[in-house]
Order: C-alpha cells, then sequence, then structure tokens
C-alpha cells in the first residue's frame, strides 16, 4: 500500500485521488490495523487521518474547571429487589442518581453492579488473545459482511468517505435469542459467554432503575422489549505511529438503547460534556454505562445520547502498556418491526413530541449509509 510522506498532503482523508484503491487493498489484507503495526509501518495510510475539523471540533484541554470535571460514579450495590433494607431510600438515592447522570452526563460508571471482577478480567485478556493470535487462524473470522453473526473486521465503514479508526474489532452479534454458542472462536468463547450471561442481568437492573428514574413502573421498559438483544463487539487499538492524524474511535453517539462497557487501564475514551472532551478514566471493577440515541429519542430528549470518542493509543500507553483493550455490550430491540417514539406517558401539552417514530433498522440503515463522520444521526428523526 502507498502511503504518502509529505506532511502537507496527509491533512485529509476524505475523497482523495486513490482512496478506494487503498481503503480495498487494506481490506484484502485481511490483518486488520495490528497487521499494518506488525509491518513496520511508520506513517499511517491516508485514508485514517481525521479531518482537522473533526479532530478538533472541541478542546481536550482549555481550563481550570475542565480537570474537575468527573463522569457521576454511581455504587450499585444494595439494589436488588424494589425495596432494600432501609424502606426504598437506598434505591431512591440510586434511582436519581442515574436520572441526574442521563439528563445531564448521558455517561455514568457502575460499581458494585455484580459482575464478578474475574469475569471482567478473563473477557480481557481472551479478547487480546484472539487479537494477538497467528495472523492466519484470525483471519478466517475477517468480513466486512455486516449480516454476519460473528466476524473479525477492521472498520464498518470503508465504503463511506469517513475516516478509518485506528482499532481492531470482534463482533459477535446475539440478537433475540442465543448466538449459536458453539460458533464463537475457541480462544475467547467460555469467557464470553460467562460475560454475556453477568451483563445481561446488569441490564435488566438498569432497565428497571432508568424506568423508575423516569417516573414509570419498573418494569415499562422492560415490557417495550427495547433491549431485548444484545451485540458485543470487543475492541484492540494497537499503539498508533501517528497518534497525533487520528482517532481509536471517531467522535459519535451510539445508535441502541443502552452501552455497558468494560475497559482497560490504558485509556483514552472521552467524553463530550458541555463542549469540553473529559476522560473516562478506568477504575477498578467499575462498568461505563451510555445512553444510547433510541434512549433519548423515547424519552423525547430528557435523557441524552453524547458524542465519544477514543484517542489513538500511544507507544507506552496513557495508564499502562498499550494496547488499549475494551468491550462493548449494546442492548437493542428485537428485530420484529415495531417501531419506537416518544413515550407518550412523558408527552403533555408542555411538552409535545420531539421526534417521529422510527423503526430501530431504518435508524441503523441511515446510520451506517452516513458512517463515523462526526455527526449524529438524531436530528434526521426530528419533528
Amino acid at each position: 500500500m502507498e502511503v504518502v510522506d509529505d506532511k502537507s498532503s496527509r491533512t485529509c482523508c476524505v475523497d482523495y485521488d486513490g482512496r478506494a484503491k487503498e481503503v480495498e487493498e487494506f481490506s484484502k489484507t485481511k490483518a486488520g490495523v495490528k497487521g499494518l503495526v506488525d509491518s513496520g509501518v511508520e506513517k499511517i495510510p491516508r485514508f485514517f487521518i481525521v479531518p482537522p475539523e473533526i479532530l478538533n471540533n472541541a478542546p481536550t484541554k482549555s481550563s481550570d474547571d475542565h480537570t474537575s470535571l468527573q463522569v457521576p460514579v454511581i455504587d450499585l450495590g444494595g439494589v436488588v429487589g424494589i425495596l432494600d433494607d432501609d424502606g426504598g431510600r437506598r434505591r431512591a438515592e440510586i434511582v436519581n442518581q442515574i436520572r441526574v447522570a442521563a439528563e445531564t452526563w448521558g455517561f455514568f460508571q457502575m460499581v458494585n453492579h455484580g459482575v464478578p471482577k474475574k469475569v471482567m478480567e478473563d473477557l480481557m485478556t481472551s479478547t487480546r488473545k484472539f487479537h494477538e493470535q497467528d495472523r492466519e487462524e484470525k483471519m478466517k473470522w475477517y468480513s466486512q459482511d455486516v449480516s454476519k453473526p460473528i466476524r473479525f473486521y477492521s472498520y464498518g465503514f470503508l465504503h463511506t468517505s469517513a475516516p478509518a479508526n485506528w482499532r481492531d474489532s470482534l463482533a459477535c452479534n446475539f440478537q433475540d435469542s442465543d448466538l449459536q454458542l458453539q460458533l464463537l472462536p475457541q480462544v475467547c468463547k467460555e469467557e464470553m459467554i460467562e460475560y454475556i450471561k453477568c451483563v445481561e442481568r446488569v441490564k435488566e437492573k438498569l432497565s428497571e432503575l432508568v424506568s423508575e428514574a423516569l417516573g414509570l413502573r419498573s418494569e415499562y421498559l422492560r415490557e417495550l422489549e427495547c433491549m431485548k438483544s444484545r451485540y458485543l463487539l470487543s475492541h484492540y487499538y494497537p499503539v498508533c505511529p501517528e497518534p497525533e492524524l487520528t482517532l481509536g474511535v471517531t467522535n459519535h453517539s451510539d445508535p441502541y438503547f443502552l452501552t455497558i462497557l468494560l475497559q482497560d487501564n490504558v485509556g483514552g475514551l472521552q467524553v463530550l460534556h458541555h463542549n469540553r472532551w473529559v476522560d473516562v478514566p478506568y477504575l477498578d471493577g467499575a462498568l461505563v454505562a451510555n445512553i444510547g440515541d433510541l434512549t433519548q429519542i423515547i424519552t423525547n430528549g430528557r435523557f441524552k445520547s453524547v458524542e465519544h470518542r477514543v484517542l489513538a493509543a500511544r507507544g507506552g500507553g496513557r495508564g499502562g502498556a498499550g494496547p488499549r483493550i475494551s468491550a462493548a455490550c449494546f442492548f437493542y430491540p428485537s428485530s420484529a418491526m415495531k417501531p419506537y417514539g416518544p413515550i407518550k406517558e412523558l408527552l403533555s401539552e408542555t411538552n409535545p413530541p420531539l421526534y417521529r417514530e422510527v423503526h430501530y433498522k431504518e435508524y441503523t440503515t441511515l446510520y451506517v449509509s452516513k458512517g463515523l463522520d462526526g455527526s449524529s444521526a438524531i436530528p434526521y428523526f426530528h419533528l
């Protein structure tokens, strides 16, 4: 693959001559970004370069109050049933914390969530093993076909002019029911199965708490079946030779209802809050939760789906030796063609609907077609 050395000619990846050919050649290697790193590349291919208007669309360090900003941390300990030992006060406190976080940040970290630390550590270890196994074995899983329930790929939007991201991913779509577990890669199969079982229980707990945070019955979102399916993405972010020119993930919001993320201690995840990029630091034993686009739609804008991104991993890592590893579990509706719009119980004369009803497939089709271009898909569904 030809790499241009002239710094001035490597400032943007959008619609330059030869881009399609370079992208095709990269995809044909089936080796992903790690393959580029293993080959000893010192200059990243041009289609990975993020335009300055996206890379610098908000300051990363700007003022003293930036350093004091912290994504909320919520202790879920003691929330098992509808009431706890203190007559429900503890649960009410947690529900209020979730409400405030969902309205103001769209993100929060969770501790005492019930997933054993060993289960989380095992998933991280097995994810590393998958991505660092022999290239020939990993290539067997490579595909750009989004309909495949299990696939290894580097970037899912190579068909667009959006910049590619400096990461590799293993996607396992559990859809409405359990994936055919025997089809999972052997190197991480048992660890994935155990983690999915545990994170599903966290999702059920959060579904109740988020429902209550909206002033609804705790069973409301479960009965809505908006988080019935699961999609696990295990990411590997190799150390980048030119981290100042690209991103591990371009700024975006998630086209789902809820995301639960497990991340290692390398760091790099940032959330956009009041026009500042705020780090979401590693917290031992914690899981990160964030509100998805479709939850913003059904709550009529009350709960926010906010932009977030991942910085490209630098040599030596930010909190430990790179590369960065994470696992994101997305929750989305059943494949049944059911439209979702603002919840009627939340609407009033003073709070009319802001969005039209949309099918999950319609939303994701638009999301995929535009790629991670630094813009949200939500405005397309405003009334």
